[in-house]
């Protein structure tokens, strides 16, 4: 099954249509979404390296965005839409615990918690809430979502023909990998 999804996704790399993909994927995971744009930015830059940087770019731009949604649900629909997003992942008590920290650390708390799995979603949201000033949330959201996407494309710019032999040869624990860090950082922010 993780095969014929890999393959999947390195097909529709080619396609017109899957930037668009990314970015709806990073702009939704930045909101509401749990799965992290890079499991879709990681093989389409593996498929096409000569995209990389592109690809990077559209997945902060939609990170971005996504982000500025997230950012009007914590001001705006917390008690609705926000509160949904929470509970659904069981955030009450991280949320609670991010939003004292924004308070105490502002902007350098979305600089040390963007390039990490912990959901971003979780970020924008508290940061809405915590009423940050919206410029600085801006250019903390593009700096350390940047940061995160254009290494990647710059590791496969780099080492793409051996990162791509490591993949497919390994895909089965790529993928329980990036699981794996997926539900840490949900376990980090849980406990």
């Amino acid at each position: 099954m993780i095969r014929a999804l890999y393959d999947w996704v390195l097909r529709q790399a080619e396609k017109p249509y899957a930037e668009w993909i990314l970015f709806a994927m990073a702009m939704a995971e930045a909101s509401v979404f749990p799965l992290p744009p890079d499991i879709l930015l990681l093989p389409m830059a593996v498929a096409r390296r000569d995209k990389a940087w592109r690809l990077a770019a559209v997945c902060t731009a939609g990170s971005v965005l996504g982000g500025l949604i997230g950012y009007s649900i914590g001001t705006f629909a917390m008690a609705t839409l926000g509160q949904w997003v929470v509970n659904t992942y069981h955030l009450q008590n991280a949320f609670q615990t991010f939003h004292d920290q924004f308070n105490k650390w502002g902007v350098l708390i979305i600089l040390a918690k963007g390039l990490t799995p912990i959901p971003f979603k979780l970020v924008t949201i508290a940061s809405g809430v915590a009423g940050l000033n919206l410029g600085a949330f801006v250019l903390a959201a593009i700096a350390t979502r940047g940061a995160r996407f254009f290494i990647i494309a710059a590791l496969v710019r780099k080492f793409g023909e051996p990162i791509r032999v490591f993949i497919e040869k390994y895909l089965t624990w790529v993928a329980l990998g990036v699981l794996a860090a997926i539900i840490g950082g949900f376990w980090v922010v849980l406990r």
